[in-house]
């Protein structure tokens, strides 16, 4: 192989000895092309993965202990399903204590309440007295009046009712005020017993939709804390795609563009899929930002949701033209500039360009189809 270099180094150079020899220019030696009409497709790369629709994280809401697990992954799951049981001792003694004061206020304020029961009879003594004494005072009026009565006696039964009349206004205001203290302490005992209801409905975690669990991140027997995932869930029959774009490419990718995609697992195959959302986020590690996109569901694009987490090479289509006027990418150098030949000599001419991929990129202004661009 050395020899074989050297010889075509040699052979080289006293070729280009004979022609120095000859005086023959070196813009005779210039090779040209022209530029030729294609259809011209631009794309940008992305990669990523198959993911369930609708995929989301359940996450459990208190501290506990996980006592019982209802899924495995591949479980199909309804709203409202229980997936784990968790036990707390601490809330659990919580719970009890605030039933026991909610069912005390509940007896505290009904019909046979030990509290308003004392009350209640001297309220009812308060009112039997005063009813006596207004009836004497009555007659004692009407006794006095026709001078049957001294004023003694007659001023003796008008502070016994007025007396009477105030013992029994003031029975039911104790009445009525330890009532309303009852009722107060019925709705308290009442609010934290919900609360504590509530949060006792956390230590069953359930399932928010209808669909499938894909990964269980926690067993029976093992504890948990509040805020902590404990599976993953989805559309139990359709997927979509997770794609990463670099940051440089973020600006072309619009709602609604084409994907071509191709799936490992799927060789030989060619996926059409439509993009659905652009996520704001740029990702610092990769720096690149995620993009939602959704399979075209047809017969001859049907991807089944058996498995998800598949790798993805993907083409989104930014720009696709039937007819452009085309160069090799490679003759493009710094500032959009080409050179052409123009007589013996040659001339650096700047274009404008258009639609562009790794290979080709289109001329819109600068130079025509029969413009002879140097290739070397």
């Amino acid at each position: 192989m050395l020899f074989r270099f050297l010889m075509i180094r040699i052979v080289c150079f006293f070729g280009y000895c004979l022609l120095t020899s000859l005086g023959t220019a070196c813009s005779r030696g210039e090779k040209t092309i022209h530029a030729e009409y294609k259809a011209l497709t631009e794309a940008v790369y992305a990669s990523g993965n198959v993911i369930p629709k609708n995929e989301y994280k359940v996450y459990v809401m208190t501290d506990g202990i996980i006592t019982k697990k209802f899924v495995e992954e591949g479980s199909k799951v309804e709203v409202g399903q229980i997936l784990f049981q968790l036990d707390n001792e601490e809330q659990a003694a919580r719970d009890n204590a605030a039933r026991q004061i909610f069912q005390t206020a509940q007896s505290n304020y009904g019909e046979n309440s030990p509290a308003l029961q004392e009350l209640a009879a001297q309220l009812s003594s308060a009112r039997a007295k005063f009813r006596n004494d207004s009836l004497q005072f009555a007659r004692n009026q009407d006794l006095f009046a026709s001078n049957s009565l001294t004023r003694t006696e007659f001023d003796r039964s008008t502070l016994a009712f007025s007396t009477s009349q105030n013992e029994l206004t003031a029975a039911q205001r104790r009445y009525e005020s330890r009532k309303r203290q009852l009722f107060v302490d019925l709705q308290n005992a009442q609010s934290q017993y919900r609360v504590n209801a509530k949060q006792d409905a956390n230590f069953s975690v359930r399932s928010t939709t209808k669909g499938v669990v894909y990964e269980v991140y926690r067993e029976a027997g093992e504890v948990v804390r509040r805020n902590e995932a404990v599976a993953l869930l989805g559309d139990g029959e359709q997927v979509c795609i997770k794609l990463s774009v670099d940051e440089l490419d973020i600006n072309k990718i619009k709602v609604g563009q084409e994907v071509l995609v191709k799936i490992d697992v799927y060789k030989g195959r060619n996926f059409k899929a439509s993009i659905t959302k652009i996520y704001p986020m740029l990702n610092k590690q990769d720096q690149s930002f995620r993009v939602d996109a959704e399979f075209v569901r047809d017969s001859t694009n049907f991807l089944p949701a058996s498995f998800v987490g598949l790798s993805v090479e993907a083409n989104i289509i930014i720009a696709q033209k039937d007819r452009a006027l085309v160069l090799p990418k490679t003759l493009v150098g710094t500032g959009d500039s080409v050179l052409i030949k123009v007589g013996s000599g040659s001339q650096k001419i700047k274009i404008r360009k258009g639609v562009e991929n790794f290979e080709w990129v289109e001329v819109l202004a600068g130079i025509d189809e029969n413009s002879a661009v140097v290739t070397k």
